[in-house]
């Protein structure tokens, strides 16, 4: 007990120097809102004014003689210093009161204005402010201690008593803004984190909801290619049996990629228990279901035209999902966002790629869409990205929004899609 209680008085030096000295949290602490070039203007003023009022004083004054000026103006330039380093103008106040402090233990009644106690509250309320609580309790505890014996020596045991109230007063408001701010502060960083966190999990989300539709996709493409392997002996009359033997392979390996399909399948669907038999096995959509969306979505009140250009083709089975799942995420938008609004659904088939293009006007009453939701766009770009296409959007002049993606017929995505 007693080894413990000298390793921490031992360490009380070293604590002090740490946080005094080399102390920079005032630096990086909480900086007020009102801090600014105009705030410092005016305590410039205010330490000058301070400085015309007391300089003639201590500089009269005997007990301090030829150093009542240099006192008059470190107690100023310690109004202006107590806004950028806290730390550095307590010094400052703290050295003129030590002065004090000398001269009323050897018995020379040194000159009271009050400007000591009130550049003492101003500072320790900045150091409260702006530094940590351990460094602001040391310099409270300082700072009283000096106020006492230099009150008590220079025998105004009266004020003691209220002179210390007000200094811890001063200090408990001082941190209590600080706490203030400092958890302020954090809730603004904890939104951002969970901001991040949720556009992330949108993105997981999306990504395993375009796996769990293309997996459908690619699995009847590899049910075909294994009954076709299978078939095809078949259609040659006493087949070689090295292309017995391949086209063997072909079906088998065919058969394994849809069990490890499947086994993916299992995964991506773990948390889809709850989701109804007929939607969860419902055929995949594509284009040629467009005018039952267009209907639908008409039902809901929102003005659709439609405009097909180019030669009308079978698109790749991906191509055909990703199509009709950017426009309908595109009317879904407008729907969200901009009621009232007429939109139009363009779908241009060129020779190697098909453009879809859903604009719509301005809207005539303020969008619906709740905190957390608008992440339409981000799946556009994931099945855009994935296909090797290309995604713009943005508002048009008239007030309205436009999505258009431009998607290749190819079956090659890009190299850097992620």
């Amino acid at each position: 007990m007693d080894r413990r209680f000298g390793e921490a008085v031992r360490r009380v030096p070293r604590m002090l120097r740490e946080d005094l000295l080399t102390d920079t949290s005032d630096r990086h602490g909480h900086t007020p809102r009102w801090l600014s070039a105009s705030a410092t203007l005016v305590f410039t003023l205010l330490a000058a004014a301070l400085f015309a009022a007391t300089a003639n004083e201590y500089g009269r004054a005997d007990q301090l003689g030829t150093f009542g000026y240099p006192v008059a103006a470190v107690l100023a330039m310690a109004l202006v210093v107590t806004l950028y380093r806290p730390i550095v103008a307590w010094w400052m106040v703290t050295a003129v009161d030590g002065v004090l402090m000398v001269l009323a233990i050897t018995g020379t009644s040194p000159t009271w204005t009050g400007v000591e106690i009130a550049m003492r509250v101003a500072v320790l309320f900045m150091v409260a402010l702006r530094s940590r609580p351990r460094v602001t309790a040391e310099t409270l505890g300082i700072s009283v201690s000096i106020e006492v014996i230099m009150l008590f020596a220079a025998e105004r045991d009266r004020d003691i008593a209220l002179t210390v109230t007000i200094l811890v007063a001063t200090v408990v408001v001082g941190a209590s803004l600080r706490g203030r701010q400092v958890a302020r502060d954090k809730l603004v960083e904890r939104e951002k984190i969970l901001a991040e966190g949720r556009t992330q999990l949108a993105h997981l989300q999306e990504r395993n909801r375009i796996a769990r539709e293309l997996h459908d996709v690619v699995a009847h493409h590899m049910s075909v290619i294994s009954i076709q392997a299978q078939v095809a002996t078949h259609l040659v009359e006493n087949p070689p049996e090295a292309l017995t033997e391949n086209l063997a392979g072909i079906r088998d390996s065919a058969v394994e990629a849809l069990t490890e399909l499947r086994r993916v399948l299992g995964v991506l669907r773990s948390e889809e228990a709850l989701q109804a038999e007929d939607t969860r096995y419902a055929p995949q959509p594509s284009l040629d279901q467009l005018d039952e969306l267009i209907l639908t979505v008409r039902r809901t009140g929102l003005a659709v035209t439609t405009q097909i250009t180019g030669d009308p083709r079978p698109l790749p089975s991906g191509v055909e999902l990703s199509a009709y799942r950017i426009v309908q995420e595109a009317l879904s938008n407008v729907l969200r966002h901009a009621p009232g609004a007429a939109a139009r659904v363009e779908i241009g088939y060129q020779r190697s790629e098909v453009t879809i293009r859903v604009a719509n006007t301005a809207p005539t009453r303020p969008g619906t869409a709740a905190p957390g939701q608008g992440h339409g766009l981000l799946g556009m770009r994931e099945r855009t990205a994935m296909l090797g296409g290309a995604l713009t959007n943005g508002a048009t002049p008239d007030g309205g929004y436009d999505v258009t993606a431009t998607l290749p017929t190819t079956t090659t995505p890009a190299e850097d899609t992620p």
